[in-house]
């Protein structure tokens, strides 16, 4: 009997998971024999990883200019933009609420000894960026050659110039049929690439999430565990009441549907942390799965995956209010709200430099004042917490073209 490709992936997970509690935590086996097996699964999850990288670029430049290009003849088509970013912005300062909520209520941090992380905080020396700077760096990497764009992996430069030479077919008319003809042709090329690597996923799957639970320091987890609690808790909140919620009142698709439709995409986003890298598994799932339009998911998607990230814009602002917790500082109303618009701007595509996530989360802290060394402990946790709100980006990304379907397809 052959096994479907779902319970490959499944499968996968769950070895994943029993390998690395074995070889991260077990006395098991030799330190030497484990880092050799831990070596063999790390180039698993590499090789898994880099294929979805390689195909990454080609798919978002072709998927967005071919979908802006290809609902040309829909008379709705002026109404995708605004309820694609009402409903961003929507869905982004809901999770930012909820995370601030969370703080609030429960306090993580309050009595926490600090000097548990001092070693951390005194070696980490964070890139500061002002405000000015911030947009400076974020300009110069919107607008800019687009061969450099993609050498260099700069998603937003590419959407941009994607979107700019999908509005130009579009102007174009008859003389770009054949340039579309080919942007099309290459775009299901791609597509037939990322049905082959899916054949390798569940165990590209397994070899990410071994190394990951392998590589847990379990001490410090405990540690941290009630922030950790709070940050997995809101951002589950977010993902399993509030987005549901939201897909359900204006599709009236049912939840468990979307979930069940959606699993490939969300196993992937939790093992490889990245939704661009999800963006080929999500694209095949809402099309294959969910009957959304691929014209249409193939423009909403690459751009959510950049511009919509509710978990991140929530886990930057609920970090701020910790590092003011540990500081023993009191945040008033308005200090939050700062916080959280600009934890809102610093989401939307962080500029590409080394450590863009920490430079986002630098200036969310410097916007109220708190002391950036307090990233050093953030570092130490984030890969965890990394995997559950890129579940939550991945999600938000997916709900957001069924509800531009329905709303502005109609």
């Amino acid at each position: 009997m052959k096994i479907s490709l779902n319970t490959q992936i499944f499968l996968g997970a769950f070895l994943g998971i029993a390998f690395g509690i074995i070889l991260g935590h077990s006395p098991a086996l030799p330190a030497q024999t484990n880092s050799s097996i831990l070596s063999g699964f790390d180039l698993l999850g590499k090789i898994f990883i880099n294929l979805l990288k390689m195909i990454m670029i080609p798919l978002i430049f072709t998927s967005i200019t071919a979908g802006i290009a290809n609902l040309k003849n829909s008379p709705q088509a002026k109404r995708i933009w605004p309820t694609l970013i009402l409903y961003s912005i929507t869905t982004t300062a809901l999770a930012g609420i909820t995370g601030l909520t969370a703080m609030n209520v429960i306090k993580p941090g309050l009595g926490l000894d600090t000097h548990l992380f001092k070693e951390n905080m005194d070696s980490f020396h964070p890139h500061s960026l002002t405000v000015s700077e911030f947009a400076h760096n974020f300009v110069g990497h919107v607008f800019m050659n687009p061969l450099a764009a993609m050498g260099q992996n700069n998603i937003i430069g590419v959407i941009v110039f994607a979107v700019l030479l999908g509005i130009l077919i579009i102007v174009l008319g008859e003389k770009s049929q054949h340039f579309l003809r080919m942007i099309n042709g290459f775009l299901e090329i791609m597509m037939a690439i990322v049905r082959w690597i899916m054949y390798v996923a569940p165990l590209g799957i397994m070899g990410l999430i071994t190394k990951l639970i392998a590589g847990q320091n379990i001490q410090l987890l405990y540690v941290l565990s009630k922030y950790i609690l709070v940050v997995v808790g809101a951002t589950i909140f977010h993902g399993l009441v509030t987005l549901p919620l939201i897909l359900w009142l204006i599709t009236k698709t049912s939840p468990w549907q979307f979930f069940l439709a959606m699993k490939e995409a969300f196993i992937t986003a939790f093992s490889t942390s990245s939704s661009t890298a999800t963006l080929p598994v999500s694209l095949r799932c809402i099309t294959e799965n969910l009957n959304i339009d691929k014209h249409l998911a193939r423009f909403v998607l690459p751009i959510g995956a950049t511009l919509n990230m509710d978990g991140t814009a929530m886990y930057e602002a609920m970090a701020a209010l910790f590092v003011a917790n540990l500081c023993g500082a009191h945040l008033t109303i308005a200090s939050e709200i700062i916080v959280m618009l600009t934890a809102m701007m610093a989401s939307i595509g962080a500029p590409g430099i080394p450590s863009a996530g920490m430079v986002t989360m630098v200036m969310v802290l410097q916007s109220v004042g708190l002391p950036v060394q307090a990233v050093a402990i953030l570092i130490a946790i984030d890969r965890p917490l990394d995997t559950i709100r890129t579940v939550v980006n991945v999600e938000g990304d997916c709900i957001g073209a069924c509800v531009v379907q329905k709303l502005a397809m109609r």
